[in-house]
């Protein structure tokens, strides 16, 4: 499968300064500004920056960031899913997992999350691809935001939701080791039902035990 990358890029107003929201980016994009020193959600900033110029190299890796002048102060990551995920069993070339979205605190007032999500999904091109989130609670920052489980389930709901992605079912041990842990997904146009089907079937490997 051929992965066309078309670069998007936005405005977003904050405070009467201008934030950046652009992607997909290469990895020199990726390199030549620093990681805020808030974006430690996954690991500290400068080894998540690395590991976002690893994804940006990869065939089908795309990378949305938003940032100042001088520094990202946001990114999302899509790939395909670990080899250790039950996504990857299916050997899916049309299937992509929005991997990590993450703005630094002082940046997440201003509506950034939905911003990159919107530049990802201006490329015509992923409308070739089911793309999924995964929803685990434990990577959620409740102490930073305030926020219970139900209320920071219900913003990401809402922020995926932007995009049009959707809850689905799964009996993924991982996604029902906890109700507020939840599989959400968006169905490219351009997806045959062949693989919509194939992506059923990777929802409920363990039908069978029912």
């Amino acid at each position: 499968m051929e992965h066309i990358k078309r670069y998007h890029r936005n405005i977003l107003k904050a405070d009467g300064k201008s934030l950046v929201t652009e992607g997909p980016v290469p990895p020199e994009t990726v390199e030549r500004y620093p990681f805020h020193e808030g974006l430690v959600a996954f690991r500290p900033p400068e080894r998540q920056q690395q590991a976002m110029i690893g994804i940006a190299r990869l065939p089908e890796g795309r990378i949305i960031i938003a940032r100042t002048e001088d520094t990202i102060v946001g990114y999302v990551s899509f790939l395909y899913p670990d080899p250790m995920e039950r996504w990857s069993e299916g050997n899916m070339e049309d299937l992509l997992e929005l991997g990590a979205i993450e703005v630094a605190s002082p940046y997440r007032k201003y509506g950034v999350a939905k911003a990159m999500l919107k530049t990802a999904f201006a490329d015509p091109a992923m409308e070739n691809y089911i793309v999924i989130s995964t929803e685990y609670y434990w990577h959620w920052d409740l102490k930073g935001t305030g926020l219970s489980v139900w209320e920071y389930r219900k913003v990401m709901e809402k922020v995926m939701g932007s995009v049009g992605m959707e809850w689905f079912a799964t009996d993924d041990p991982e996604i029902t080791a906890h109700p507020a842990n939840c599989l959400m997904a968006r169905i490219g146009k351009n997806v045959p039902l062949e693989s919509v089907e194939k992506f059923d079937r990777l929802r409920f490997i363990n039908r069978h035990f029912y």
